[in-house]
C-alpha cells in the first residue's frame, strides 16, 4: 500500500466524497442503534420480556451483515452512485414502515429486517469508495469512522428523547425521514469517479490471501464483540446505574425517565468513541496499523471485566475506556483490509468483512439474550472479554504471517 505524506491536504473532490460517505456511515449505524435504545419501552408496550424483544431485531442484524458481500460484489460491477441512492431510499421507506407497524411484532420484525437489508449497502460501498479514491486511506477511514461513531452516539440520545416524549413509534418515523434526507444530499453533491490509478509498483496491490483470511477471522470475532457490547449497553446502564438515575431525578424531578438517562449516558460514551476513531486513524497513519489494531483490542479486555463488577460512575468510566478502544481500532482494521486486498476488489473485500463482522456478529444478539436469561446481565461483558482474548491471539498470528508489510 502506498505511503502518503500525513501533511498532504485533502482535495475538494475527496472532501465531497467524505461528505457523502460520512453521512452514509452516520445513518448506517444510526439505523442499527435506535433499536437498543427502545428495548425496554418496547418490552413494556408489547408485553414481552427482554429476550423476546431482542429477538425481534435478529433478522435486521443478520441481514445487515450477510448482505454486505452481495452488495459489495454488485458495487464492483455497477459502481457506487446508484447503490448509495438505493441505500438512502430503501432504509428511509423501511424506517417509516417500522414506525407504522410497530404494534405487530411479526410485521415490525419484518420491517426491521428490511432496514438491515438496505443499511447493509453502506459499508462495502462507502468504505470501498474511500479505499479506492483517497490517497490518505487511514485518515479517510478515521474521519469516516468518527461519523459512524456519531451515529452510534446520536441514535440512543435522539431515540431515547423521542421515545420519552412521543413513544417508540415516533423514533422509527424519525429514522425514515433522516434516511430520505440522504437522497437530497446525493443530488446536491453527486459522486464522480476519479481517473484510474496504476497498480502499486511494489506488487502489494495483488493482495495477500492467507493474511487476509486471518484478518477475516479477527474481524469476525471483533464483530461479535461489537454487536454484543452495543446491543445491550442502554439496557445495562438502565439496570446498573440506579444511583445516577436517583441523583438526577432528585434534581430534575420524578418524571425523569430511567431509559432517557441510560440512553444519554450511552450517547456520551459513543461521542468519546469519536475521539477513539480519530486517534485510531492518526495512529494507523503514523505507525504500523497491525500493532495499533493489537494494542487497542488488548485494552478492551480488562475494561470489559471491570464493567461486570462496578456500578454507576465507575461503570460509566470503565465503559468509556472500553468503547474508546473497541471503536477506535476500526480505522486500523479498515486500513489493513485495503492493504491486503487488490484495489479493484475493494467493495467486495469490505463486503466480505462485514458479512463476518455484522453477519456473525448478529449471533451475539442471540448469545446476549441467552446469557442474560441464564446467568444475568452482569455476565455479558466478561463473556465478551473472553472472546477478545481469542481475538488478540488471532492478531498476533496476523502480525507473524505478514512480516514486513507496509501499511
Amino acid at each position: 500500500m502506498k505511503n502518503t505524506d500525513p501533511r498532504e491536504p485533502l482535495s475538494p473532490r475527496e472532501k465531497r466524497l467524505l461528505l457523502i460517505t460520512c453521512f452514509g456511515h452516520f445513518m448506517s449505524h444510526f439505523n442499527m442503534l435506535v433499536f437498543p435504545a427502545v428495548v425496554i419501552p418496547l418490552s413494556n408496550r408489547l408485553h414481552l420480556d427482554m429476550a423476546q424483544v431482542l429477538g425481534l431485531s435478529f433478522w435486521m442484524y443478520l441481514l445487515f451483515g450477510l448482505m454486505a458481500l452481495p452488495w459489495g460484489i454488485i458495487g464492483d460491477r455497477v459502481g457506487a452512485k446508484s447503490l448509495m441512492m438505493l441505500f438512502f431510499a430503501g432504509a428511509g421507506l423501511s424506517g417509516l414502515a417500522a414506525g407504522y407497524l410497530l404494534d405487530s411484532p411479526p410485521a415490525f420484525s419484518a420491517t426491521l429486517a428490511a432496514l438491515g437489508l438496505f443499511s447493509a449497502i453502506y459499508h462495502p460501498i462507502g468504505l470501498g469508495l474511500i479505499a479506492k479514491e483517497m490517497e490518505r486511506v487511514s485518515i479517510g477511514m478515521g474521519y469516516n469512522g468518527m461519523f459512524g461513531n456519531l451515529g452510534l452516539a446520536i441514535a440512543p440520545l435522539l431515540a431515547g428523547l423521542v421515545t420519552w416524549i412521543w413513544g417508540p413509534r415516533a423514533a422509527y418515523l424519525m429514522v425514515g425521514i433522516m434516511n430520505l434526507a440522504g437522497i437530497a444530499m446525493l443530488a446536491r453533491f453527486p459522486l464522480s469517479r476519479s481517473a484510474p490509478r496504476q497498480e502499486d509498483p511494489d506488487g502489494t496491490d495483488n493482495g495477500l490471501l492467507g493474511p487476509f483470511v486471518i484478518l477475516l477471522a479477527a474481524m469476525m470475532l471483533g464483530g461479535f464483540v461489537y454487536r454484543g457490547g452495543t446491543v445491550v449497553l442502554p439496557a445495562y446502564f438502565e439496570l446498573k446505574n440506579q444511583g445516577i438515575y436517583t441523583a438526577l431525578a432528585g434534581v430534575f424531578g420524578a418524571g425523569l425517565s430511567g431509559n432517557l438517562v441510560a440512553t444519554t449516558i450511552t450517547s456520551m460514551i459513543f461521542l468519546v468513541g469519536m475521539l477513539g476513531q480519530y486517534t485510531g486513524g492518526r495512529a494507523a497513519e503514523r505507525f504500523d496499523a497491525r500493532r495499533v489494531y493489537l494494542i487497542f483490542h488488548c485494552v478492551t479486555i480488562p475494561a470489559a471485566l471491570l464493567m461486570s463488577v462496578v456500578m454507576d460512575l465507575p461503570l460509566v468510566l470503565s465503559a468509556t475506556v472500553y468503547f474508546f478502544f473497541l471503536l477506535g481500532m476500526q480505522p486500523a482494521e479498515n486500513t489493513l483490509v485495503a492493504a491486503l486486498t487488490p484495489r479493484r476488489f475493494h467493495h467486495s473485500a469490505f463486503g466480505m468483512k462485514f458479512v463476518l463482522t455484522f453477519g456473525v456478529g448478529s449471533l451475539a444478539v442471540k448469545a446476549v439474550g441467552s446469557i442474560e436469561k441464564g446467568w444475568g446481565i452482569e455476565s455479558v461483558y466478561p463473556a465478551l472479554g473472553l472472546v477478545s482474548v481469542v481475538l488478540v491471539a488471532t492478531i498476533f498470528l496476523l502480525i507473524r504471517k505478514t512480516g514486513d508489510l507496509k501499511t
